[in-house]
């Protein structure tokens, strides 16, 4: 039934209110009710007169909002450290970067971002690209960064880490590209962590990151795992090559200054022939001047010395001596061999001069009488034809 259809006992429409066949509600009437429930709440409803309840209601509501306050105004107290900087939004907007210290921001008005300035935070990658020989390397590489410039790194990019990370493939990619397998692999890894460090320290410079990078590692560089094989290969070539280049040095260390003493005990050699024959030579001129005064001297006991010098000598070179008689047919042979004793045996050079002399007198002797004898056998025979 509809609170305004007739029944009920009671003729004409129903209040909605329960004032029965009263008429619309009294708004002042509704206020005072609702402001009795709230005094009732705060404890202004026991006793007294109306102007205390009112006087006692505003004093706890005064307490309230400054304890709130209160409250409030002690959560702005933040302390910030010395690696630390903070940067402030208020209302959504840049406001102040604050150094360390004790500071303090509106709650709710100031938005607070404290930032790690010196601490080294790291980033690694890993990727796979084309030399500059058309050559696939994999390249690892770590990047050691600090943030620089907190309001940039906070405001300027959505997010500075993964911007990060695509500026350091793509300075990696452009430094490999212009390297040569063989650099990239062995000596030329420093050369491309130095340029990868400033065109990768260009890169977060434009994009305003606030980053500064520190230190660039290459950490690994190695050939794909498909061609790894060849690769040893070629390593272990190229080590041998090294190895081969090391032994031919050392052998070139100990051949040159060997063939240098040589060459230098030649050429000492040579000067002491040289100066042996200019002293010989000088020692021939000096005798023979003293020889020539003393054949002026006596000339028949000079030559004769001389002859005997000279057979001597002649003798002394050889053990056989063959002799053409005038007027026979016979060849007259003297083996001195056998008719000097001791002859065949080695002896010192002045033992031999010495026995030589009184030996070629003895000679001389046989081979006077051999040829007298040979003589008058030959005088003989033509005396008997």
């Amino acid at each position: 039934m509809s609170w305004n259809e007739p029944g009920g006992g009671n003729k004409g429409p129903r209040d909605p209110w329960g004032g029965g066949n009263q008429g619309p509600p009294d708004l002042d009437e509704a206020f005072k009710k609702l402001q009795q429930r709230l005094a009732g709440m705060f404890g202004g409803g026991r006793g007294g007169s109306g102007p205390a309840k009112g006087g006692l209601s505003g004093a706890l509501l005064g307490m309230v909002f400054g304890g709130v306050a209160l409250v409030w105004g002690l959560m702005g107290f933040y302390q910030l450290d010395e690696q630390e900087r903070a940067v402030v939004l208020r209302f959504g907007e840049y406001h102040a970067t604050l150094t360390p210290g004790l500071q303090w921001n509106p709650p709710l008005v100031d938005e607070v971002i404290k930032v790690n300035t010196t601490k080294v935070r790291a980033a690694g990658l890993r990727e796979v690209m084309l030399t500059q020989d058309e050559n696939i390397v994999e390249v690892s590489m770590s990047v050691q960064y600090v943030i620089d410039n907190p309001e940039h790194f906070v405001l300027q990019v959505r997010d500075p880490e993964v911007s990060l990370q695509h500026a350091a493939q793509s300075a990696l990619r452009h430094v490999v590209g212009g390297t040569t397998m063989d650099l990239a692999l062995t000596e030329g890894r420093a050369a491309i962590a130095f340029d990868v460090r400033d065109r990768l320290q260009q890169y977060l410079d434009d994009y305003t990151t606030g980053i500064r990078v520190s230190t660039i590692n290459i950490d690994e560089s190695k050939p794909p795992a498909q061609v790894q094989g060849a690769f040893d290969d070629v390593i272990k070539a190229r080590e041998d090559e090294e190895r081969v280049k090391n032994e031919a040095q050392s052998y070139a260390n100990g051949i040159v200054p060997e063939a240098r003493g040589r060459a230098q005990r030649m050429l000492e050699e040579s000067n002491a022939y040289r100066d042996q024959v200019i002293a010989r030579a000088d020692g021939e001129a000096q005798r023979f001047e003293q020889l020539l005064s003393e054949y002026r001297k006596a000339p028949e006991v000079t030559r004769e010395r001389l002859y005997i010098d000279a057979v001597q000598t002649v003798f002394s070179n050889t053990n056989k001596v063959m002799v053409d008689v005038d007027g026979g047919n016979n060849v007259l042979y003297l083996p001195l061999d056998k008719m000097v004793p001791n002859a065949g045996q080695p002896r010192s050079t002045a033992g031999r001069a010495a026995v030589s002399e009184r030996d070629m007198r003895e000679i001389a002797d046989q081979v006077t009488e051999q040829l007298r004898r040979d003589l008058d056998a030959a005088a003989a025979r033509r005396g008997g034809r």
